[in-house]
């Protein structure tokens, strides 16, 4: 495919839906109990000031992964398998508590992760990046979209993923 005929870069944000009514069947047979699907949504919103320790406790998991990919220690199947996981759940709890941009920034890596086959010192670099851009949701608690430091960090991600096709 040409360049003319590539399609242009877009950003893709992934809002999750908030509650959890709105992920289930009300009325009819099976059909979930509307007061215990109230206290699950409570549950999760009283999780949701604990976030923050568990996505940080999963970066530290992500730093660690990306210096033995980084190290050469193990496979670069094994090394971007486990870069994939870790990522893969920062990205599937940040929407749930309100950090879709989180969630966002995971996708890309995700993506990203997917197209790899090896981790030479550019696909380092493309990891490194949104590695980067998930530092910055965590230190500056950006919530939701992120605002327009998100939109910012999402154009550069998209960039990225561009260069890496």
């Amino acid at each position: 495919m040409s360049d003319q005929q590539k399609p242009a870069a877009s950003s893709q944000i992934i809002r999750p839906p908030q509650t959890l009514q709105s992920k289930v069947e009300k009325g009819g047979p099976g059909a979930v109990d509307l007061d215990a699907l109230a206290r699950a949504e409570e549950v999760i919103a009283s999780l949701a000031d604990d976030y923050l320790k568990w996505v940080r406790d999963d970066f530290v998991r992500l730093e660690a992964a990306f210096a033995k990919m980084k190290a050469g220690e193990g496979s670069d199947k094994e090394n971007l398998e486990a870069l994939f996981q870790i990522s893969h759940d920062m990205k599937g709890q940040g929407g749930s508590f309100g950090y879709d941009l989180m969630t966002a920034i995971g996708d890309h890596l995700c993506r990203l992760l997917e197209t790899l086959d090896k981790a030479g010192p550019r696909e380092q670099g493309m990891i490194r990046v949104h590695i980067d851009a998930m530092r910055v949701v965590i230190t500056k608690e950006l919530k939701g979209d992120g605002g327009n430091e998100g939109r910012q960090l999402l154009m550069g991600l998209s960039l990225v993923g561009e260069k890496a096709k």
